[in-house]
């Protein structure tokens, strides 16, 4: 009998410590979790930030010898060292296959934390989950500006929004008038989707309050495979701008059916997306040279910021590519969570969000060298700049004490290139 009691003891024991030794690995490595198109019609974007967040995770968990927050100490310092690790969840492109991979996320992979999610429609819908469960959700990029107008309270945007680029782009075109170009007449040309149509009531409200002619207002389906009329429509409107929001498949799309056309404009003005991607340079080659867009990272900034550099490298031999503006926000997505981990000294999903609330990160990675957010959970320190394709590098041209080029006004006729 007593023999039977001390091996129960043993076993008891065996469990007890097993069971410890779970725990305590457990506290060494924090999980989050991180919902992109990692399949599908937009996967080459998707499988972009997941290279990117791998290299942010990289260098907060191990040690590197330059001053970007973290890189110089190995985890989480006020929780022991603990390593970050991701979760990956597929939205597929879809805002309902999103929503269902952030319930699974949430409780089955019981992560504190969903960072995401690329297309707007995505992150409106993963986010909406995120909030009935009470666990902050990190925006890294998604960009329409009724995301913050929510009333969520564990909902925080890293990027600029459709609004603020809307701005910047018509401060441009202003600008172009005063030194007299020829800018009056605006098409505006945009995907159905929560991204599209916010983007476009954007450029819109602008356009309407300084005076800008809408002469055509196109929308398309989203991953279309003809818009051979959506763009017949804007040659015969004779447009001198079209502001364009699209994704990469769309862009080519368009790009293709413009000089197929040959549609004639002085710019081309897009939001982030298929613009941004890389692929949309390589696969078009001179036919992607001059368009323009809004930008928050440039090799250009590499000049001015050498450290940038360094995690460019970092990144290129993950992707076989540059950073972007999409990467490098979900890139320095990863510190903000880093930051507010550390500053919480927990992963409790209510004290990593009271930590949210009040971060103000230095960080040399964004235009503004900060995150810091509003009360609606928008990053106030984002600036946005506008690049345009040269020679297949994306060129910063405006504003003027940026610009890292000369800016080619306007646009190359298709047979003069």
């Amino acid at each position: 009998m007593m023999k039977k009691v001390g091996s129960i003891s043993v076993i008891f024991a065996v469990i007890v410590f097993a069971l410890g030794a779970s725990l305590a690995e457990a506290a060494d490595v924090i999980r989050i979790g991180s919902i992109y198109p990692l399949t599908g019609a937009i996967a080459s974007s998707g499988l972009r930030s997941k290279h990117a967040i791998e290299t942010a995770i990289d260098v907060i968990n191990n040690k590197y010898d330059f001053d970007i927050p973290f890189a110089r100490t190995e985890g989480i310092p006020n929780l022991k060292g603990a390593k970050l690790q991701v979760i990956w969840g597929d939205s597929q492109a879809s805002p309902e296959v999103g929503k269902t991979e952030a319930e699974r996320l949430i409780t089955q992979e019981k992560v504190p934390l969903l960072l995401g999610a690329y297309q707007s429609s995505v992150s409106k819908s993963a986010s909406f989950v995120a909030e009935r469960f009470k666990i902050p959700f990190v925006c890294a990029e998604s960009s329409s500006a009724a995301l913050t107008e929510r009333g969520l309270k564990y909902f925080f945007r890293i990027a600029p929004t459709d609004a603020e680029d809307s701005i910047a782009f018509f401060d441009f075109l202003d600008e172009m008038k005063k030194k007299g170009k020829k800018v009056e007449k605006v098409a505006l040309v945009y995907e159905n989707t929560e991204f599209g149509v916010h983007a476009r009531g954007e450029a819109k409200k602008q356009a309407d309050k300084r005076g800008y002619k809408i002469v055509a207002d196109v929308p398309y389906t989203f991953k279309s495979t003809d818009v051979k009329s959506e763009v017949l429509k804007i040659k015969a409107a004779k447009p001198d701008v079209i502001i364009q929001a699209s994704l990469l498949g769309d862009m080519m799309l368009f790009a293709k059916a413009f000089k197929e056309q040959k549609v004639e404009f002085m710019a081309n003005l897009a939001y982030c997306g298929g613009y941004h991607d890389p692929t949309f340079v390589q696969n078009m080659k001179k036919d992607a040279e001059f368009y323009m867009g809004q930008c928050t990272f440039s090799v250009d900034f590499i000049t001015k910021k050498p450290v940038l550099g360094k995690i460019n490298e970092m990144y290129k031999k993950r992707s076989g590519v540059d950073f972007d503006g999409v990467t490098i926000e979900g890139f320095t997505s990863v510190l903000v969570i880093a930051d507010a981990f550390n500053r919480a000294q927990s992963t409790d999903p209510e004290k990593v969000v009271q930590a949210l609330r009040t971060t103000d990160l230095k960080t040399p990675t964004l235009p503004g060298d900060g995150v810091k957010f509003n009360e609606h959970g928008q990053n106030i320190k984002i600036i946005s700049h506008i690049s345009q394709v040269q020679n297949g590098q994306y060129r910063i041209v405006w504003p003027g004490e940026m610009a890292a080029a000369e800016m080619v006004w306007p646009f190359k006729p298709w047979d003069k290139r």
